[in-house]
């Protein structure tokens, strides 16, 4: 478990400060045409960060899993407070990655047009949805490391 428990943490550290990043940037940006001006350049860069970053996640926290013979017992009738927890931080990350695909999407078919109101309303609910659901599944990074 080594290699892979270092990688998703320098991974996380990535996907989770990027949306940092990226969540001031919107928030001390409040001119339209600065944001016009910032988004198009930034926006393709750190959305393929982003992509390496979470499949990264993905893929070390799915070896971790079955390393350490969870995966059978995920999918069991098995309650304690490790297994609760780390079925809880998948679901979130399920619903992460679903916002992150309706995100990219809209941003990168808009990327050099006019989003609709449904298409920005999408796009800022998603990304703050993604933004908070961040600090939840850090929530529980951090109780599984405790408990464990």
């Amino acid at each position: 478990m080594g290699w892979a428990i270092h990688l998703h943490i320098v991974s996380a550290i990535a996907w989770i400060g990027g949306a940092f990043f990226m969540f001031l940037l919107g928030v001390t940006l409040r001119k339209e045409e600065d944001k016009e001006a910032v988004y198009p350049r930034i926006g393709p860069i750190y959305g393929y960060f982003e992509s390496v970053a979470l499949v990264i996640l993905l893929i070390t926290g799915y070896v971790m899993i079955t390393n350490n013979g969870l995966i059978d017992i995920l999918f069991s009738d098995l309650s304690n407070q490790v297994i609760d927890s780390l079925r809880i931080k998948l679901y979130i990350v399920a619903v992460i990655v679903v916002l992150t695909i309706i995100h990219m999407v809209i941003s990168m078919v808009r990327l050099n047009s006019e989003k609709s109101k449904l298409e920005k309303f999408l796009s800022r609910g998603s990304s703050m949805g993604i933004f908070i659901l961040n600090l939840v599944v850090l929530h529980y990074a951090m109780v599984l490391r405790d408990i464990l």
